[in-house]
């Protein structure tokens, strides 16, 4: 599968720091490599929407909305049952764009805060007629549009920062100590996800062969071994803490049968999942 880079592959105007496209489709993606050039709001109007980056993952549906950070991600791509396509209103700007913003209103970002490259938003009445005020501009002359699209950038983060508080800018500005850091939490993050090691040395930014040396560096075992053991774990505790059956189970943690999901689980616990 190609890696398709955003904005860059979309054509827009290379004067205008603050960009939107009306993005349409007819057609599903699973897992499409992605990288974001920078930051994208993505308004949510049809089907469904799923993100992994390095250090978070998000499901949404059209009343919600996404802020994701720039870099690599994966991204699946939904039709809507009743229209039977995918539609998506995104609105780019740069990491520039964000510390004028936070100068100019004075906001304090000086406590640390967890990091997450993607953070989900519900649409409200506002929100609504904010996206629906982002189409209007989008036919206006390239001028204009260049103007208006700062305020209107001003504009959604600051109600946002009124109804949601600044912790959402931190994940904005705040970058990852070291690249050891983002290794290590892209591999925990995801432990559940059930990416392949393809996938996973995308969002780490590495080839294949470097992530899996990586990994047996870090982690004293192979990738494979490893990702087994947290999701047998994570069964064990769905088994035990939550009354769930093998039968609900085997499939949520990376099984494709519920016969090799019971031989693994006896592999490494000594008993059936039942038993335990």
């Amino acid at each position: 599968m190609n890696t398709i880079i955003l904005p860059d592959e979309l054509n827009l105007n290379s004067s205008m720091s603050v960009s939107i496209y009306d993005y349409n489709s007819n057609k599903e993606v699973s897992k499409q490599q992605i990288v974001l050039n920078k930051n994208t709001f993505s308004f949510l109007q049809e089907g469904t929407k799923e993100v992994f980056f390095d250090d978070s993952s998000c499901t949404i549906n059209n009343s919600q909305f996404l802020l994701m950070k720039s870099g690599n991600c994966l991204m699946t791509e939904k039709l809507s049952n009743v229209s039977e396509s995918y539609r998506s209103i995104l609105l780019f700007f740069s990491n520039e764009d964000v510390l004028k913003f936070i100068r100019k209103f004075e906001f304090n970002l000086t406590k640390k805060t967890t990091r997450y490259s993607t953070n989900s938003f519900d649409y409200d009445s506002f929100l609504n007629r904010f996206v629906d005020s982002l189409l209007e501009i989008s036919k206006l002359s390239i001028s204009l549009q260049k103007k208006m699209l700062e305020v209107k950038f001003e504009e959604v983060l600051l109600y946002l920062v009124e109804i949601k508080g600044v912790s959402f800018l931190h994940s904005l500005v705040n970058e990852v100590d070291s690249q050891h850091e983002k290794f290590i939490q892209t591999v925990e993050m995801n432990k559940l996800n059930k990416l392949t090691i393809k996938e996973l040395s995308f969002l780490t930014n590495m080839s294949v062969s470097t992530f899996k040396r990586e990994f047996e560096k870090y982690f004293h075992t192979s990738p494979s071994k490893w990702f087994q053991d947290k999701r047998l774990e994570h069964a064990a505790f769905l088994l035990k803490n939550e009354s769930k059956r093998p039968t609900e189970i085997f499939e949520e943690v990376g099984y494709e049968s519920l016969s090799s999901f019971i031989q693994a689980f006896k592999g490494k616990f000594g008993v059936t999942p039942k038993q335990y």
